[in-house]
């Protein structure tokens, strides 16, 4: 097997001597590219990010901006990666000679202070600088370093709050980004002011070629190993031979075990790009959405074909995290917070569970056995997700968080009603951080159903609602709060379908 390596920057360069559990930003740090910084070790503030060359939605080749700090540089064997230091042109001594537009932008218009953050913000803000999405629905623009900082189209500057610009960057593409001294105000008027990539921009131009495969890898030192197979049928049987591995595929929480709890583990097995997990196929009766997808990928791909899925993307975490966690991740650990479960539970989702021996269905509503513990055996995997079709019209996803973005749920909420004629045929409710596992408030649902969707029967099943799970008091929230919230979610949802009948 060829010996593991990752271009970084151009330049391709053996991962040996690093160990299987090493970050791709002690990797990086480690050979002088010290602009990626650690600041958390958790994936929250994004100094560390750096660009990766994934499969594209829209194109061959998408620039993906990922937390290094979480991702093990095994996992980018034969990958590309792009860091702050590889944006700016060079001369012929390797020194920077032009800077990239995003960082001339952040430069001229005071978006660095301290200047630790910086570098992590120029990678997530490069990531939107090319999506392909963007270029296509922006205004017109006179160039990077217009002098309004508006770039043309509506002439707004973003002073009205909007999180989108005339030059059509989204100001999620920041969320996992954060700042302690300079303020989001003139970063965002960087995002603001950039124009579109260059005709002769070299990483413009690579989106045009295909992303690099995925590369089978078996990376052992030190008596500890990192696996990546080939296919479905390679990785159950590895699984089968090494029932203790762990099974990654965005490692958004193995690498925070890795990082703040010096986890190790023997052997690691990736499935992130396996290609029986990187599926999205509708059929006449439901969605099956590959378990190894990440979330950024579903949410493109999907473009608002589930609403309730739709709903939730923007509230997971930050696009950083999206950019690499995994539907098949979120189950996988089973936590009783996370926030795709309560969605998946009020649509009725499914998975399918793969070994060795073959698939099974399970319905979600019987995954979860206890705390982060499952019906999923040992050596099984979750191959996808299936939602069944039709989809319920009426359907909400409430996070109640102490942010608003980039934060664990105190208390998730998701929705699913068909409301008929004035009645409420059918109501799927699932709950997130109220019990030991993500659960169906089917009390409540049995007290929906079959009665009229009018403001007395909100508040009878909000009353409901405010005794469903088993909430607890941590330094998240107090339980009485919890069940507060749990029935302030469903006389929000009421309001809300009111006002849009009478509207």
């Amino acid at each position: 097997m060829v010996a593991a390596r990752i271009t970084v920057n151009g330049k391709e360069t053996p991962i040996s001597p690093a160990a299987p559990h090493t970050t791709v930003l002690d990797f990086l740090r480690e050979r002088g590219l010290t602009g990626t910084k650690e600041g958390c070790a958790e994936g929250e503030c994004g100094a560390c990010s750096v660009l990766v060359a994934r499969p594209g939605v829209h194109r061959p080749t998408d620039w993906v901006a990922v937390n290094a700090c979480l991702v093990p540089v095994a996992a980018l064997d034969g990958q590309e990666v792009v860091t702050s230091e590889g944006l700016a042109t060079v001369d012929a001594s390797g020194t920077p000679a032009v800077l990239h537009p995003v960082q001339e932008e952040m430069a001229v218009r005071g978006g660095s202070q301290c200047g630790y953050c910086t570098p992590g913000f120029i990678c997530s803000m490069a990531s939107e600088y090319y999506r392909p999405d963007r270029c296509a629905n922006a205004g017109p623009a006179d160039g990077p370093g217009d002098s309004d900082g508006t770039n043309g189209s509506d002439g707004s500057d973003g002073s009205d709050g909007s999180e989108h610009g005339p030059n059509g960057f989204d100001l999620h593409a920041l969320s996992g980004n954060l700042c302690r001294c300079t303020g989001y105000r003139p970063i965002r008027d960087a995002a603001f002011a950039v124009g579109m990539p260059a005709e002769d921009d070299p990483l413009a131009r690579r989106r045009e070629q295909s992303a690099p495969p995925p590369v089978a890898t078996r990376y052992t030192q030190d008596d500890s190993a990192f696996m990546r197979p080939g296919t479905l049928a390679d990785a159950v049987r590895l699984l089968r031979e090494r029932p203790e591995a762990v099974v990654v595929a965005g490692s958004t929480d193995w690498g925070v075990e890795v990082n703040i709890r010096s986890r190790r583990a023997g052997c690691v097995v990736a499935v992130d790009r396996l290609p029986e997990l990187r599926t999205l196929h509708t059929g006449s009766d439901h969605i099956e959405i590959g378990a190894a997808q990440t979330l950024t990928e579903i949410e493109r791909r999907l473009d608002g074909a589930v609403p309730l899925l739709a709903e939730l993307f923007p509230q997971f975490a930050s696009r950083l995290i999206r950019n690499s966690a995994t539907l098949g991740g979120n189950l996988g650990t089973g936590s009783p917070i996370g926030d795709s479960p309560p969605v998946l539970l009020a649509l009725e989702a499914t998975l399918v569970l793969a070994d060795a021996d073959g698939e099974r269905e399970v319905p979600l509503s019987d995954y979860f056995t206890g705390y982060r513990q499952s019906v999923r055996r040992p050596g099984e995997l979750i191959r996808a997700v299936r939602v069944p079709l039709p989809l319920s019209p009426v359907t909400a996803f409430h996070k109640i968080a102490k942010r608003r973005f980039d934060d664990i749920s105190s208390v998730a909420v998701a929705f699913a009603l068909d409301i008929e004629d004035g009645t409420v045929r059918k109501a799927r409710i699932g709950l997130g951080g109220v019990a030991a596992t993500p659960v169906r408030a089917l009390a409540t649902e049995a007290a929906l159903e079959g009665r009229p969707w009018t403001a007395q029967t909100a508040e009878a099943a909000a009353r409901v609602l405010r005794t469903e799970g088993t909430p607890m008091d941590d330094h998240r929230a107090s339980a009485g709060y919890r069940s507060a919230m749990l029935g302030q979610s469903l006389l929000k949802l009421y309001a809300r379908t009111t006002e849009a009948v009478s509207s």
